[in-house]
């Protein structure tokens, strides 16, 4: 291996600052010192690492020194073929991939829950998705991704599909082994992208689940910003295929990424792989210990209660994901506000659960938060609270193609009225940021049930300030009876 000890990017930029140099060249703060006085003091030692593609400094779209280096030293850790630094979030990684294997009117099989860059990569490259139905616990409701079976029919069927997206682990950490279904991808010469965004700290210790990377999959994207010590957008692209060039990903890399890249966040994203690379088993036992002592702790509450798997499933929760279910009268977003009040803020909320994120290091903080939490549910009653049943989606095919997605003509309709009509526009409560309609899908009853239900619990919809008033955009011409079919 590598001298994972190396920090090149990094290093090179605090020497790059050592030298006092003087700007003649973009950014406009000049190192910090044309800045509002009463922002410097927040900003000034980022400021001072915000450089631009100085000859030394290397450039992100032209790798050939420091950065390319610390790529490297990425791809070692991961143990890939080649490793990128993305400075768009997972986002663009999502769309590289997608576009790096997918031409106008190729068909994809498409795990349905995925997050919405997705949907946006595949309407770019106007491809035919398959959108494949996960598969859900049943204890808690909870998707667990798609089956092998599910992909072995969608292959037979679909023999054309270009590749296979999956989404793992979910946005709640359950993760689902994939090497069977990239094996059996591979047999059929169909490579398998993932979107592993919250998976950056997977591998690396026992204890925690393996990445995709080591199971085979062709590309794999990671949010280094969501357990690794990166910056937001920080995130990493790795390559091992054989079915797909690294310079094809290259190719849409640049296209995609910005020409001016922050030098804080790839700065970061070479400090958060020394992190990782550094990080020793015994390190890594006590960060495992201590979420376990976290729930222990909320599990004397009985206000709520941290979900865990069916005992028969074969599936992983992510050690640093911590799912609590409401067991009062309180939703959980109602639950998140008196949290906030307190000081203490959740990565999500929803009418029944509450999404807590641990950091890749040894959680502190688990007695203190615990304690605040009993504290403010004490006057609140417990209730018996049972998970909805979800009944799984047949695999649907949108068989509106982009173009003519563009051409038609739409209006908006009230709620009710929408049951049977194609929706015109994407319905995306976020977080967690996945579509609940995508545009072209037939409206059913259950989509409206679910809408006003999470409208109630006060979930907010992207670009949808008031759905109850404005109802839903859908097309003009009634696909009802093609819908049926």
């Amino acid at each position: 291996m590598a001298n994972q000890q190396k920090t090149p990017l990094f290093s090179k930029l605090v020497d790059h600052i050592s030298r006092e140099p003087h700007s003649l060249h973009v950014p406009g703060h000049k190192w910090g010192s044309v800045f509002p006085d009463f922002a410097r003091k927040s900003f000034e030692s980022v400021l001072k690492l915000d450089a631009t593609e100085l000859n030394h400094l290397d450039d992100l779209h032209d790798a050939q020194t420091v950065i390319e280096e610390a790529q490297q030293l990425l791809a070692d850790v991961y143990r890939t073929q080649a490793s990128f630094f993305l400075v768009g979030g997972s986002t663009v990684g999502n769309l590289a991939m997608l576009l790096s294997v997918c031409q106008k009117d190729d068909a994809i099989l498409v795990q349905r829950d995925s997050h919405k860059s997705v949907i946006n990569g595949i309407q770019l490259a106007q491809a035919k998705p398959i959108y494949l139905p996960s598969e859900y616990d049943k204890k808690t409701g909870l998707s667990t991704g798609v089956g092998l079976n599910t992909v072995i029919k969608a292959l037979q069927e679909f023999p054309e599909a270009k590749a296979i997206f999956l989404t793992n682990p979910s946005y709640y950490g359950i993760t689902r082994d994939l090497k069977d279904v990239i094996k059996i991808a591979h047999q059929n010469e169909i490579p398998v992208l993932v979107d592993e965004a919250h998976g950056a700290h997977f591998g690396v210790g026992e204890g925690f689940p393996s990445s995709a990377i080591t199971q085979g999959a062709d590309i794999v994207v990671q949010s280094a910003h969501k357990t690794l010590p990166a910056m937001t957008m920080g995130s990493y692209l790795h390559v091992n295929s054989r079915l797909i060039s690294n310079e094809k990903i290259k190719y849409y890399l640049q296209i995609l990424q910005s020409s001016s890249p922050s030098y804080p966040v790839m700065a970061s994203l070479d400090l958060a792989r020394h992190y990782v690379a550094n990080l020793s088993q015994e390190e890594v036992a006590t960060i495992l210990e201590s979420s376990e002592e976290f729930k222990s702790l909320l599990k004397k509450v009985p206000q709520i209660s941290v979900i865990e798997l069916s005992e028969t499933t074969s599936l992983t929760i992510d050690p640093l994901k911590i799912t609590l279910r409401t067991n009062c009268e309180l939703t959980g977003i109602q639950i998140q506000s008196l949290l906030e009040e307190q000081g203490i803020f959740v990565e999500l909320a929803n009418e029944e659960y509450l999404l807590l994120v641990l950091p890749l290091a040894p959680f502190k903080e688990g007695e203190y938060i615990a304690s605040v939490i009993q504290r403010v549910l004490k006057p609140y009653r417990t209730i018996k609270r049972t998970s909805k049943k979800r009944e799984l989606s047949r695999r649907s095919i949108v068989k509106l193609t982009v173009d003519e997605l563009d051409r038609s003509n739409t209006t908006f309709i009230g709620l009710e009225e929408a049951v049977g009509r194609r929706v015109a526009e994407p319905i995306i409560p976020y977080p967690p940021g996945v579509p609940l309609l995508i545009p072209g899908e037939t409206i059913t009853q259950e989509n409206i049930e679910m809408i006003i239900k999470l409208i109630d619990a006060g979930t907010r919809f992207q670009g949808h300030a008031n759905l109850k008033e404005t109802g839903l955009k859908v097309f003009i011409t009634d696909e009802r009876k093609e819908a049926r079919e």
